[in-house]
Order: structure tokens, then sequence, then C-alpha cells
């Protein structure tokens, strides 16, 4: 017995190594002070603002991966969960500064982890920041052949002075509703039941609801608003933001605003889009499950004062962005919503 026949496969790890080496590096930012290979990865914050604070997130993208194992599509997995985590931090007014990944897998596979550190490359690079290191753990007997797992790690930067927390949210501010791309990486595990349990799709099956394939709907990434809200960050128009990601706008809006206020959301401000208003369909989800499962088109609201709207609206230059409800006073942090839903 050895190693490799017991299932792990050393050289496999570091013909890895050796063609992500060039993906990550073309990341880096001059505050990179390490090379891939070091125990740990080092970064310079050098002087930052009066009064640096680090934020820092840790994610995963659910059971997208079984639609991504189905087509044997890996390149874009890596692109959503960086921007995952982007937004997450995003949300606190926090801009990237590097990554760190986690991947698992029963037997390591080159090509496949290849794919999937071009995509993690890919999404940093767009937003800026620095795949720093990561870790390739190959487990055989803990995975299903073909099958792996994938996590990320964020650290950003905000000053103290510019920290968006939801603390300047009063009755009276609006809620501006940013477009998603798709079902971004929530939802999965009840869009997979539908699609391929109850409906018994293929990935390759066109659904003319959708114009597309059903691999080609479910697997669209994941998208990072940074790019949309950093002429914002430090201008102090927004008072808080939420991601909305599992749970939906009824469970993440109520995670930023202070006691004693609620949020009202009109569903007839915006046009669900078609992934979602055939998944309700086709699975007759009831629609409150259908709000606390999946975005609906909404991937991100920020509250601003209702004198700032216009301008925020202009410098976002977002078609799909819009004003989709308003804070009120109400007894908890909660969002109640007012109008119809075309699901």
């Amino acid at each position: 017995m050895d190693y490799r026949k017991a299932g792990v496969d050393i050289d496999a790890g570091n013909e890895v190594v050796r063609r992500i080496r060039g993906l990550a590096r073309g990341t880096f930012t001059p505050r990179v002070l390490s090379d891939l290979g070091s125990f740990g990865g080092l970064f310079r914050l050098g002087s930052v603002g009066t009064d640096p604070v680090l934020v820092a997130s840790a994610d995963g993208v659910g059971t997208k991966l079984r639609v991504a194992f189905m087509t044997g599509v890996h390149d874009t997995i890596g692109i959503d969960l960086v921007n995952h985590c982007v937004n997450d931090i995003l949300v606190q007014g926090a801009e990237p500064l590097f990554f760190l990944d986690y991947l698992a897998t029963g037997r390591l596979d080159p090509d496949v982890a290849v794919q999937i550190v071009t995509g993690l490359a890919e999404g940093c690079r767009q937003n800026g920041c620095a795949l720093l290191g990561g870790e390739t753990a190959e487990m055989p007997g803990f995975y299903a052949d073909g099958e792996y797992d994938v996590a990320g790690f964020i650290v950003g930067l905000v000053d103290r002075a510019h920290l968006i927390d939801g603390s300047r949210i009063v009755a009276g501010d609006v809620l501006i509703g940013v477009p998603s791309s798709g079902l971004h990486t929530n939802g999965y595990s009840l869009a997979r039941s539908i699609a391929f349990d109850r409906l018994g799709l293929g990935v390759g099956d066109h659904v003319v609801e959708l114009g597309t394939t059903v691999g080609a709907a479910l697997l669209a990434p994941h998208r990072s608003y940074l790019p949309l809200v950093r002429p914002l960050l430090r201008d102090g128009a927004i008072k808080g933001m939420a991601h909305i990601t599992g749970g939906g706008i009824t469970d993440n809006l109520p995670r930023v605003l202070p006691e004693g206020t609620e949020a009202v959301v009109d569903l007839g401000a915006w046009e669900v889009p078609p992934v979602f208003r055939w998944l309700a369909s086709a699975g007759s989800v009831p629609q409150s499950d259908m709000l606390r499962t999946f975005n609906m088109g909404i991937g991100l609201v920020i509250v601003v004062a209702a004198s700032d709207q216009d301008r925020v609206l202009r410098t976002l230059e977002e078609p799909g962005a819009r004003v989709i409800g308003e804070i009120r006073r109400g007894p908890q942090p909660q969002v109640r919503y007012a109008g119809g839903v075309g699901v």
C-alpha cells in the first residue's frame, strides 16, 4: 500500500498548484508580499484611512455545485463564490483586499480544479482583490467520485468613518432595489427538486419560458455589486444595505434595520424575472416560500434618505435599479409586503 493507492495523489496536487500559480499571481496587487507556496499569505495594509477596520466573511455556493457536477461546467462556480463574499462585506462599506479558497474533493481532477480556480481568479480580478492563497484537500471516501465542495474567505477594509451599519436608518427612508442576475447562490435545493425531480428535466433541456436550457439558467453567475456601489461608499448617502441571499428579502433586510423600524416592500415595484415565475408555477410554491427562498430578482437593497434617492439612482447607473419600498416606524425590524407579485 502507498498513499496513491489509498486514494490521495500528491503528484496530482502538485500539478494543480503548478497550473494555478499563474492564475493566482495574475490577481496580485502591490500590497501582496508573499508568493504561492508560503505557509501564510502576506498582505501589507500600509497607511490606509485614519481608523481602518477590517471586515471579513466566509461562505460557499451551496447545492449550486450539484448543477455544476451535472453540466460539467466548473469555471463559473469560482466567480459565484468570490462575488457572494464581496457582496457580504460590501454591505458594510468595505472594499475587498484579498481572498482565500478551500477546495475539498474525493479524487483530485487537475482539469476540474483548474477550471474552479480560473473562476476564482476571474472573480478576484473583476473585484480588484488578490487571490492570496488557499487549500486543496483530497479526501477519498469522504466525497463521491466527481464531486467537491468549495468555500471562500474574504478580508476587506473600510475606514471607520465610512462604516455602513444601518444605525442612521429612520422612518421615511426609501428602499432601492438592485436587480439580481438570477438565483445567485441560494434556493438551489428547491430549484433542483422542481426542475429535475418534479419535472424530470435534464440540464440540457430547453425551457421556452426561460429562453435557454435549465443548466444555463441555473448556472447564471452571482452578480457583484461593488462596481455599482463603489462611487457611493464614502459620501454618506447610503444608510444601510442588505445582500439578498438565503432567506430572501424577508429575512435579510431586517438584519440592517434598527429597533423601532420596519420595511414595507411593494411587490409590484419590479418585474419578477422569468426563472422565478417558472419555478413558482412548476413547483406550485406558495408566494411566502418564494419570498423566503429566492431573491426574486432583487439581489441588493440599499436604504437612503428620500431626498437622496434620485442622486443615488443616477450614480448607480443601473437601469433596473428602482425604489421598491420605504422604512416606517414599527414594533421590530421586519418586512411587510404590499401590492402583488407576478409569480
